[in-house]
């Protein structure tokens, strides 16, 4: 069954910033950050699915958030293994795995293992503003 959800896909900066926002753009395009505790998903834990705000790949479902304290909505695990793919980040005097949508390759985030060890022990940390979240949507 086809995704009815997904957005074709922009080959040009032009087209995406036509597509985003100023803000989307410059995380999902540039690897940028929201501020802490400022997105709009970092304490909805309604039931839903979580999708790419540039492309509408399905990334997370509902039921992996947990929250985290961390600022950011966080997941124990995507919902297919291929939803997202993961660089090594060494910006900012750090090692990080950052996470960048399957689809489309937009960043979402970085991952890291300080999740619950019950779930994985996964913490997939990803900024509101690269997120679509469908109240109610299952991705069964």
């Amino acid at each position: 069954m086809a995704d009815t959800e997904l957005k074709s896909i922009p080959t040009t900066d032009d087209e995406w910033r036509e597509r985003l926002s100023p803000q989307q753009f410059r995380v999902l395009r540039q690897s940028g950050t929201e501020a802490p505790f400022t997105g709009e998903y970092v304490e909805v834990f309604d039931d839903g699915t979580y999708r790419c705000a540039a492309c509408g790949n399905l990334l997370f479902n509902s039921d992996a958030k947990f929250y985290s304290s961390c600022g950011w909505p966080s997941f124990a695990e995507t919902a297919t293994p291929d939803a997202v793919e993961y660089l090594e980040d060494r910006s900012h005097g750090m090692v990080r795995t950052e996470v960048r949508c399957g689809r489309c390759h937009s960043h979402l985030g970085h991952v890291f293992d300080d999740g619950p060890a019950d779930r994985g022990g996964q913490r997939y940390c990803m900024n509101s503003v690269a997120l679509d979240f469908d109240r109610g949507a299952s991705s069964e």
